[in-house]
């Protein structure tokens, strides 16, 4: 019954999950995005203490139950080690302390320092996202394109075509070598990266030793036939000496099932003659004043054509001395601190404004760029899905006042000025009306006409920079700020 409850559990957390980052409607974050607020890390970052408390007091009653039934990359190395069907393929191995320790001291060090290309890569949580967002996505959305053509040939607009495309390829490759890594992990050792690498498993590892419902022997109707150790994903069930390592233990229920004469239970108190190994208090020591020091440092802390007749040249991102951080993000230092890069809103936003950083001190986290999209007015679906803080919520009104940046007009660009052409189409765009067509000589009314941006009223939202037809750079384009401000 154990195992039954933890696979239907860890199955409806890792479904619903993964459809939340590959849904492109924003229908599932209305629903399910709670649960990516009750991930470990985000809760951290965010500084959540009531997810942290729950997920705490979880452990310290039922043992390593996140790891088995709420983290998506735990089921995931759960669904990846199911797939070898080889039958009692594991076996006991000790713990590798110093390299679980090591990762969870390079993880603190990495979140205490900002540097997110580090402790993004080693959240467990953000790793499963990157893997969904850039190899399930497309996926996904290659599935729903081709329904979308079956319908068209029936006369039905149920489903649509949506555009398919890597947001960043640095990001994509990060991703598709944690998918490999991941999956030779898993399908040759069940969970190894959970418990020698993720830090998210040795910090609830550390509590886990102490929970109230554990694995337990019965030595009297032990019959020594190793099918418990052989059946451990997590290798940490020693029948030769009837011990448990509860500090990898994820109470998944596989040995009670697999015990055949009764011996294992998953309860309070022993049975068993044989004394646990004491814990090294050292190891206890360092793990435990780990996680205070950074809980208490983050408390302060396809080709388009024209008709049919000609090739539209594709734009190219200017290079902005300062990135845009989504409305809501409150500011670049906001956006390091709390930012693991899982890439949700990413994957979420619908005006395919949003992709992860390339540079390293922002490494994976999500900027604005205008080529395929801008950031419309009427959406706050990022600030509706975050789950670390690093993108606050906002309402409507509220992202309509809030200057992310400013537009900059460059002339040699500008349509009218290169080609002689009236244009005009950045300032009938502008939502907030931060634009006007002046002329390009003061002196001489019958000049060309070219914007003039108001950057008190200007909010950044990339409309004049998405819609300007120059190309392949446009002829106004917004630089960020560090600070957002409210206009």
């Amino acid at each position: 019954m154990l195992r039954k409850i933890r696979i239907i559990l860890g199955a409806v957390f890792f479904i619903l999950i993964t459809l939340l980052f590959v849904d492109f409607t924003g229908t599932m974050h209305h629903y399910v995005a709670w649960m990516a607020k009750l991930q470990f890390v985000p809760a951290l970052l965010s500084i959540n203490l009531l997810v942290i408390a729950f997920l705490l007091i979880l452990t310290l009653v039922f043992g390593r139950v996140y790891c088995s039934i709420i983290c998506p990359m735990g089921v995931f190395q759960d669904v990846i080690a199911r797939l070898r069907r080889k039958k009692n393929k594991y076996s006991f191995s000790k713990a590798i302390h110093w390299l679980r320790y090591t990762m969870l001291g390079i993880f603190v060090i990495a979140l205490l320092a900002g540097i997110p290309a580090i402790f993004g890569i080693l959240s467990p949580y953000s790793s499963y996202g990157r893997i969904a967002q850039n190899l399930f996505q497309p996926i996904y959305q290659w599935g729903n394109n081709l329904l979308a053509s079956v319908a068209e040939s029936m006369d039905s607009y149920a489903f649509y075509h949506t555009d398919i495309w890597i947001r960043s390829l640095p990001i994509f490759i990060v991703a598709l070598l944690t998918f490999v890594v991941i999956f030779v992990l898993a399908w040759r050792n069940g969970r190894t990266y959970c418990n020698t690498i993720c830090p998210v498993g040795t910090i609830l590892g550390f509590f886990s030793r102490f929970a109230w419902l554990k694995i337990h022997f019965d030595e009297s109707k032990c019959r020594n036939c190793s099918l418990c150790s052989k059946n451990c994903k997590s290798s940490c069930i020693d029948y030769q000496t009837h011990t448990v390592d509860y500090s990898r233990c994820v109470s998944c229920g596989n040995c009670i099932e697999k015990c055949k004469f009764g011996a294992l239970s998953y309860s309070h108190k022993s049975t068993a003659t044989t004394e646990q190994p004491t814990p090294d208090k050292g190891k206890r020591s360092f793990l435990l004043a780990s996680t205070m020091v950074a809980t208490a440092a983050l408390a302060q802390e396809g080709k388009k054509v024209d008709g049919g007749l000609a090739v539209i040249e594709d734009k190219i991102a200017p290079a902005r001395l300062t990135p845009i951080t989504p409305p809501g993000s409150l500011s670049a230092r906001n956006m390091a601190k709390h930012c693991t890069g899982c890439q949700l809103c990413v994957s979420e936003c619908p005006n395919n404004v949003l992709r992860p950083s390339t540079n390293f001190s922002t490494f994976m986290q999500p900027t604005s760029s205008y080529e395929r999209g801008y950031c419309r007015p009427e959406c706050n679906r990022c600030s509706e899905i975050c789950p670390t803080g690093a993108i606050r919520p906002i309402s409507l009104d509220e992202k309509s006042s809030i200057q992310v940046g400013h537009a900059v007009w460059v002339k040699k660009y500008c349509i009218p000025v290169s080609e002689g052409i009236n244009c005009g189409n950045c300032a009938r765009h502008c939502p907030v009306g931060a634009i006007e067509m002046v002329p390009l000589d003061p002196d001489d009314e019958t000049s060309a006409l070219v914007p003039a941006v108001n950057e008190t009223r200007c909010i950044g939202c990339g409309a004049c920079e998405n819609l300007c037809p120059a190309r392949p750079f446009s002829a106004i384009y917004v630089e960020g700020h560090e600070e957002h401000r409210m206009v």
